[in-house]
């Protein structure tokens, strides 16, 4: 609990310290993000804010993490994997960013590119899994147990990838993607120390405290987005994260706002493409709030609290399940 806390202050304070210089730079060197011209008409004021601020929460993040695994004397092969992976993931979404910057506009790398890219990643962790843990194949929910032998590779990849996409689109407004990872990777370390996981709670924990460090920037009126170089890294890790950690089951309450974003588009395309109809406003779904007339601000805040109350859903099944009660 005490390294959990450390883990989170000092990801606070590497990521408010991290944030000046490296803005400085950006706006130095005129890297900022271009805007697509299907989006909200109030996003076009949006045009040239600093981009990949995604490099510093991740690099307060690692070394948050490491320095106090270090302390905690937890820096083992599976802390080092999680971190790999992250690490990868970033290196992925700040191509996809450079592809952007470098092009002067919105399309960075082909989404069969980028997906190839994800599920390559994903496999990292996965087979980590497969080879040093005997019950990896397992898909456990309390005292419920299900083995899914072969299949069970391929879901912990979907899941892995899908987080990383669910993040990604949920990083359309400012403070929107942080405000709503920050409850949710408090929720994964609070589920990390109950199952006994020091080293993965020691991550989830630095990574809410650089989140909680990057909205200082991201806040509306944003002066720095994190875009894919952070969301892509951080959704995986989310990911990862619950995989690896095995409760992943719980990951679709603590997430659900990044679930529902990512149905919200699949349901958008899927409907216009069979019928010409749209079903939202435009997807994903906090556009479609900001064109029923909700502001920027008020959208943040209402899908923020609502995956508060979601984490904090998680948590309290997650203790009932562990007891037996469910």
């Amino acid at each position: 609990m005490i390294m959990a806390a450390v883990a989170f202050l000092l990801g606070f304070i590497l990521c408010s310290l991290f944030g000046v210089p490296y803005i400085s730079m950006l706006k130095k060197k005129m890297i900022g993000q271009y805007i697509k011209d299907v989006a909200p008409e109030a996003h076009a004021k949006k045009e040239g804010t600093p981009t990949t601020g995604g490099v510093f929460i991740v690099a307060a993040i690692i070394m948050a993490s490491v320095i106090t695994l270090c302390l905690a004397q937890k820096m083992n092969s599976l802390a080092l994997v999680v971190i790999i992976t992250l690490a990868f993931y970033t290196f992925a979404g700040f191509q996809d960013d450079y592809i952007k910057i470098k092009g002067k506009g919105n399309d960075g790398l082909t989404p069969r590119g980028k997906l190839f890219r994800q599920i390559a990643i994903a496999l990292l962790p996965t087979l980590y899994l497969l080879t040093t843990n005997s019950a990896s194949c397992n898909f456990a929910v309390g005292n419920w147990v299900i083995n899914l032998g072969w299949f069970y590779p391929i879901l912990a990849v979907f899941i892995i990838t899908g987080a990383s996409n669910a993040y990604n689109l949920t990083d359309g407004l400012d403070g929107l993607a942080a405000g709503c990872g920050v409850p949710t990777f408090i929720a994964c370390a609070v589920i990390a120390l109950l199952l006994g996981n020091i080293e993965l709670a020691i991550i989830s924990a630095a990574v809410a405290g650089a989140l909680i460090g990057f909205l200082e920037y991201n806040k509306p009126k944003a002066q720095v987005f994190m875009g894919d170089t952070g969301s892509l890294a951080i959704g995986g890790l989310l990911g990862t994260l619950a995989v690896i950690g095995k409760f992943e089951f719980f990951l679709i309450f603590c997430a659900a706002v990044f679930i529902v974003e990512t149905l919200s588009v699949i349901i958008q395309v899927t409907s216009f493409k069979t019928t010409g109809k749209r079903v939202f406003k435009m997807a994903p779904i906090h556009h479609h709030f900001e064109l029923l007339g909700w502001s920027e601000k008020k959208v943040v805040a209402v899908f923020s609290i609502v995956s508060l109350l979601c984490s904090v859903l998680a948590v309290v099944l997650f203790v009932l399940f562990s007891k037996g009660i469910i």
